[in-house]
């Protein structure tokens, strides 16, 4: 055998050649990945040394898969045919489109990262994989960035699996389409020490469950909104002395109560919906909700949720929904409804 690169590399290019030209529906024979060695990888191979160093992947644990068939040599003696060579891949090619479309409709990861990690990701495939990377050239790049956001979720994560805080800046977009931090009344920039739990993707949004530790309530923050993070040598504050999470977070409950991820109390609350809502519902809230009453057109539905976003929900379905109770939501929505209307009838 005759190569013009180390003997040592052929494995490598083997395998190389192996990931980028096969899977199950494009299989090579021994002939063609010598002559793809030596097209592109300037090596010649003796078809012997292929079959023995693919053997050798697959002792090596690479999942490897091929055809065997029986055949005459010109000698007249049966001979085993090793051909169909293809790598099992890790993922489907459905499921690389999967993740690449996640990439494409989030909203908290900056165009130009997103575009990275598509390409990362259209990496673990071979050439013939045709992902919609195309559509990542017509987003429109003029969304506000925030170019912290994986070294924040790097931080968090480490924060969290180590139990313990974290010192950030909390941040809002001004109208130089830049993002300001918060600041004290004497115009210091505010730094909050944060017990941070869980993160949580919500509506297309990433969020830190955690706790303010000047209060004893759940918080929930937009992690495209923290900059300068800092993990601290503190330990957090146990979940048991943070009003809400006395047992422990339940990630499942505290989603379906919190589905705008705002702050504050949840409440039980009962609301009539139009029937074709039903759908919807179960986006929104889950199979935890209780069905109390139905008609051929209605439904009377109890679901326990945070208020606030309670309230902005029955405004988004204003005219599906009716918020039954608690009184002091009923009032709130109506408020809201008559300041809308209220708005619309000045400009008229």
């Amino acid at each position: 055998m005759y190569t013009k690169q180390p003997k040592k590399m052929l494995i490598m290019n083997i395998l190389d050649i192996l990931k980028k030209y096969t899977d199950e529906n494009h299989r090579l024979s021994q002939k063609e990945i010598r002559d793809i060695l030596e097209q592109e990888y300037d090596m010649k191979a003796e078809r012997k040394a292929i079959k023995r160093n693919l053997m050798n992947l697959i002792d090596s644990g690479y999942d490897i898969e091929y055809s065997e068939s029986i055949r005459m040599n010109k000698n007249g003696e049966e001979e085993t045919f090793y051909t169909d060579w293809y790598l099992e891949r890790n993922f489907s090619d459905a499921e690389l489109r999967l993740l690449i479309d996640g990439l494409l409709f989030s909203k908290h990861i900056p165009y130009s990262q997103c575009k990275e990690l598509i390409g990362k990701l259209e990496g673990l495939s071979n050439r013939y994989f045709k992902s919609r990377v195309e559509h990542i050239l017509t987003l429109p790049d003029n969304a506000p960035e925030n170019t912290q956001l994986f070294y924040t979720i790097e931080v968090l994560d480490k924060a969290i699996t180590k139990g313990q805080q974290v010192l950030l800046h909390y941040n809002e977009y001004g109208t130089d389409k830049q993002l300001h931090p918060r600041r004290r009344s004497d115009g210091a920039v505010r730094e909050y020490v944060i017990n941070p739990y869980q993160l949580a993707a919500v509506n297309g949004k990433y969020y830190l469950i955690c706790n303010y530790d000047k209060y004893d309530d759940v918080s929930n923050y937009r992690l495209d909104r923290i900059t300068d993070i800092k993990m601290l040598d503190t330990p957090v504050k146990p979940m048991k002395l943070v009003k809400g999470l006395e047992n422990g977070l339940n990630l499942p409950k505290h989603m379906a109560e919190h589905i705008y991820m705002f702050t504050g109390e949840s409440v039980p609350v009962v609301f009539k919906a139009k029937r074709y809502l039903l759908t919807e519902l179960f986006d929104w809230f889950g199979k935890d909700m209780q069905f109390l009453e139905e008609t051929e057109n209605e439904v009377t539905v109890r679901v326990n949720v945070n208020l606030e976003a309670m309230r902005k929900w029955a405004l988004q379905y204003a005219v599906h929904v009716k918020v039954v109770s608690p009184k002091k939501l009923v009032d709130m929505v109506k408020e809201d409804i008559k300041n809308a209307m209220e708005q619309y009838e000045e400009e008229g």
